[in-house]
């Protein structure tokens, strides 16, 4: 018999984001996390009137789902939204040129040549392609020409996810858009489609923070009711046992065991591959061979008057072509009011990620004079930044690279052999915050069926079901 209806390992974003769906449906959920805080790598700092963010800096939304939750929770009213600036740079021949996001803009702007726009103008016309796992390179250049690739997708791709375009599966790191080939043909003909068919239905893109941080969108999920978050339990062993799980963690009070009807693994792969190890070797290896890049933030705190550039925007990305030491630059006084004193900036600076590994591992002067030297004539610096932080990943983001959702694939078919396990975390299914509540709801979904359909009464369940959707 189960001690509680779930045990989710890790507090991270994907755990708790699971747990507050799966808490609002009136199951019995236990959230245990071997470090003393919760949040994984979401961290923000305050540091003399600056707020710094460990990783994520903000929640950039379309989903109806993550609205829900951000509503339900009561964030709304600590939302803090993005400030109106819109403009997106890129760093295009050592200059920083406006990038357009609308393809009007795109056949007028001068980063793309004759060539190039003619190239993209034919894209509904180019034939919808049968290679069952691209590269996001392949299919990109395919579909959009190899400006697009080189201007736009690689910088995007290595800015925001660390990874190699080269390498990173088309179908795992770009879902929506392989989809609307493999619908409408192309990505011209789904987009238009998807505006008609959806208009009436789709949520607002909404880029927010929140007051305090991203932290506080962490510590309101770990305070939800009905979830009980147990900090400093290490898990060291899952077994099944009947109908249930047993899973046995060290604590600062010694060895604790509890069943549960389900487990939620929302670690790393690298530990869910030890945990799962003695359960189903097969399973184990497929987590083993998910990879990390690493990554170091620095963030930088200066004087507006030291910066000659307007920052009338939300920063920019770097081409690889371009030969830049970081993947990108955020201005994050520019994104959001309370990130920096007034009459202060605050600029993050991304090095490391899959295009150049041990730029993460530089110490922290020569981490500091490269993005400094290759800032100041962009931005037109003077003189140095009176703050100073960086934040360093070993582990930053997981690679989506080589045959992802092949292996993806394999990793749900070992689950199916083994009810009421389940691994999710930001190796399944996206790597944004957003992707991670979406997906939470989804299991959450799923563990929710699978109780009701256990036992011919649970009331507390059903009472309040979540909508299934499959």
């Amino acid at each position: 018999m189960s001690d509680t209806d779930v045990i989710i390992i890790g507090g991270g974003i994907s755990g708790l984001s699971t747990a507050w769906w799966l808490a609002q449906a009136g199951a019995s959920v236990q959230v245990w996390e071997a470090d003393n805080r919760l949040g994984g790598k979401i961290k923000s700092r305050q540091q003399g009137g600056y707020l710094t963010e460990q990783a994520a800096s903000l929640l950039m939304n379309f989903r109806p789902e993550v609205a829900q939750l951000v509503s339900k929770a009561g964030l709304d009213t600590l939302k803090t939204q993005r400030l109106p600036q819109a403009r997106r740079y890129l760093l295009h021949r050592g200059e920083l040129q406006a990038l357009p996001m609308r393809m009007a803009g795109m056949l007028s702007s001068p980063l793309w040549s004759l060539r190039g726009k003619l190239r993209l103008l034919l894209e509904p016309f180019i034939p919808a392609g049968s290679a069952e796992d691209e590269t996001v390179s392949q299919f990109i250049r395919r579909r959009l020409g190899n400006e697009m690739l080189e201007k736009a997708m690689e910088p995007f791709i290595a800015g925001t996810l660390a990874a190699d375009p080269d390498l990173a599966s088309a179908g795992a790191t770009l879902p929506r858009l392989t989809a609307l080939e493999r619908r409408f043909g192309s990505i011209t003909a789904g987009v238009l489609a998807h505006k008609l068919l959806r208009r009436r239905t789709a949520c607002n893109v909404d880029s927010f923070s929140f007051r305090g941080g991203m932290n506080t969108l962490v510590n309101t999920l770990a305070h939800t009711a009905g979830v009980q978050v147990l900090s400093n339990r290490r898990v060291e062993e899952i077994i099944p046992d009947k109908n249930s799980w047993s899973v046995t963690a060290t604590t600062p009070d010694g060895e604790r065991s509890l069943n549960a009807t389900h487990v939620v693994v929302a670690t790393p792969a690298p530990m869910a591959a030890n945990l799962v190890s003695s359960v189903d070797h097969e399973l184990a290896t497929l987590l083993s061979d998910i990879q990390y890049a690493p990554l170091a933030v620095l963030h930088m705190g200066l004087d507006q008057q030291q910066i000659g550039h307007a920052l009338d925007g939300t920063g920019f990305l770097t081409p690889r072509q371009e030969q830049q030491p970081f993947n990108g630059n955020l201005w994050m006084s520019s994104l959001f009011c309370d990130r920096a004193p007034t009459g202060k900036v605050l600029l993050t600076t991304y090095l490391g990620g899959a295009r150049h590994p041990k730029a993460a591992h530089w110490n922290d002067v020569r981490l500091l004079d490269e993005a400094l030297r290759a800032l100041t004539p962009l931005l037109n610096i003077k003189g140095n930044p009176e703050m100073v932080r960086i934040d360093r990943h070993a582990q930053a983001l997981p690679l989506y690279h080589g045959a992802h959702l092949v292996r993806d694939h394999a990793i749900t078919g070992r689950l199916q052999t083994l009810p009421g396990l389940h691994i999710e975390a930001n190796y399944r299914g996206g790597v944004s915050i957003r992707d991670r509540i979406a997906r939470g709801q989804q299991l959450a979904q799923k563990i929710t069926a699978q109780l009701m359909l256990a036992t011919e009464t649970l009331p507390r369940l059903a009472l309040n079901p979540l909508p299934l959707r499959y």
